[in-house]
């Protein structure tokens, strides 16, 4: 048996429709907004660590400008493959974890301080994580 290939194109087509669908509203009090994690690893080139005064000082300078309103930091630890010699590194990390309403106005904030801490503290990369969510205070 064959489908005709006007079937098939109709299908297709009420499958991607529904893909497109946006998730339900956020019940009340809740609203929409979106979870911005930043991952940032203390190790410095496998000879000294970001210490916490100049964690402190990174946030005061870079971070908390950009986002005045809240956020907040987590102690982590991770593990990588480094690009250049493929060994697995482990080490203790630093997660900045901020909510946005409007995530595009955002994203060059997240990008300006991802690359302050990269030049700063000589970093390879900093994983950025962006989730939507519903919020309540």
């Amino acid at each position: 048996m064959t489908i005709p290939r006007r079937t098939v194109a109709g299908i297709a087509l009420v499958l991607m429709m529904g893909a497109c669908a946006t998730a339900p509203p956020c019940p009340a009090p809740a609203k929409s907004a979106t979870q911005v994690d930043l991952y940032f690893g203390r190790d410095i080139g496998g000879r000294a660590e970001v210490s916490e005064a100049q964690w402190t000082r990174f946030v005061d300078e870079e971070v908390t400008p950009r986002f005045p309103a809240g956020l907040t930091v987590t102690d982590a630890r991770g593990q990588y493959r480094d690009t250049q010699t493929g060994k697995i590194d482990r080490e203790r990390s630093k997660r900045l974890t901020v909510l946005v309403d409007d995530l595009a106005a955002s994203r060059p904030k997240f990008e300006a301080i991802a690359t302050a801490y990269k030049q700063r503290f000589k970093q390879q990369s900093v994983l950025k994580i962006e989730a939507p969510i519903c919020a309540a205070f």
